[in-house]
């Protein structure tokens, strides 16, 4: 009897071990899926007070870069109403904007040539982003020439046959740009499938207008179209290409849910149609598990707005999280259940010794009431 049940424990400790294991493998197999996202934690680098959200709009919306001013007054607005203000010296709302301009020929000055797919951004974009940068540097609106380009990993091979291309000149449908830096190509497999094959290259609001306007010269105030189709001008020349179609910040988060509600109510006012989402949490457990009951709604779009490949990534393992925390909560069944049975046991052998500990007192008071009466006894003579 004794080995039989020493058997059954032993079977029941190791289909809890082997569910255990299951559930760690799957936890761990969903937490280092989510930081293969590494963009959505950029605001772990301000600090746990901060927060990162992130908003689609529509293009037909007309949101445009002749907003941005005034989103971004409305948000140092909205933070002083509590009481945050800017440390000296420090951005309170680190913000990004960007747009897709389409696919363009990209060659290079040697006969280099490829398709690739431009991205026109602003802000601080590359700092939101972090890119893993391989060469050369990122350009900012503070650049006083805005002719620059950040290029991918597989756009430098195919135009130079190197990685090591910074400072090289190349041109996008027929202007002239220099490589200003060149960034390593999409590294998770959700990035990689929602990137697709075609290169990528990122260039600024200023440096989009000879792109998307070829041929035509340059009119915004400051800048012009030089010769030979190259893009001069300062950082704040207005463009013909003011489409905003993604706008990102890092916000301080007084309270849990209050930057997010913020930028939500106020981009949804501006651009009818808009997603607004919190990169921060969207990979929590709990709310991937939340979101199974929803499952039409990560399934569908309904939405006019436009995702960048790396939001649609991200969107593609919030999906899949879903399912392996899933899959957590069910190999934590058979332990939780053994857990509650060992518990309740321990409560019945607990009851049980306490009540043989009461009588073991009651027994030893009477013994000792009894012993008294009969010193008492015997002392009185009797």
């Amino acid at each position: 009897m004794k080995i039989k049940l020493n058997k059954k424990i032993a079977v029941i400790a190791a289909v809890n071990i082997v569910c255990l294991g299951g559930a760690a493998g799957f936890y761990l197999k969903g937490q280092s899926e989510a930081r293969s996202q590494d963009y959505n934690y950029a605001a772990e680098r301000w600090g746990t007070e901060y927060t990162q959200i992130s908003c689609f709009i529509p293009e037909k919306s007309g949101f445009s870069v002749d907003m941005i001013g005034a989103v971004r007054t409305q948000l140092l607005n909205t933070l002083q109403t509590v009481s945050i203000s800017a440390e000296e010296g420090r951005k309170l709302c680190p913000d990004a904007y960007s747009a897709p301009l389409g696919n363009a020929d990209v060659k290079s000055s040697i006969g280099g040539y490829s398709d690739a797919e431009i991205t026109v951004v602003g802000g601080d974009f590359f700092l939101i982003h972090n890119f893993t940068l391989l060469d050369g540097a990122f350009f900012s609106d503070n650049d006083i020439m805005q002719d620059g380009t950040v290029i991918d990993e597989s756009l430098a091979w195919a135009l130079y046959g190197s990685s090591d291309v910074a400072g090289m000149d190349i041109t996008i449908n027929g202007v002239k740009l220099y490589i200003s830096g060149v960034i390593a190509d999409p590294q998770s497999k959700a990035e990689k499938y929602c990137a697709g094959a075609i290169p990528r290259a990122y260039i600024s609001y200023s440096g989009a207008y000879g792109i998307s306007q070829p041929g035509e010269p340059y009119t915004g105030s400051g800048g012009y179209m030089g010769d030979g189709g190259d893009i001069a001008g300062s950082a704040d020349v207005s463009s013909t290409f003011k489409t905003v179609t993604c706008y990102e910040c890092i916000m301080p988060d007084p309270v849990e849910g209050y930057a997010y509600s913020a930028m939500k109510d106020y981009l949804s006012g501006l651009a009818e149609d808009a997603e607004t989402v919190c990169n921060t949490d969207r990979f929590l457990p709990l709310k991937r598990l939340k979101a199974l009951k929803n499952l039409r709604k990560l399934a569908v779009r309904n939405s006019s707005a436009v995702f960048p490949y790396w939001e649609n990534a991200s969107r593609l393992v919030e999906f899949d999280l879903s399912f392996t925390y899933r899959r957590v909560l069910w190999c934590m069944i058979i332990p939780a259940l053994t857990l509650v049975r060992v518990i309740v046991k321990l409560f019945i052998i607990g009851r049980k010794k306490l009540r043989s500990a009461i009588d073991f007192i009651l027994r030893r008071k009477d013994e000792i009431i009894n012993n008294q009466r009969r010193k008492k006894y015997n002392a009185a003579g009797g």
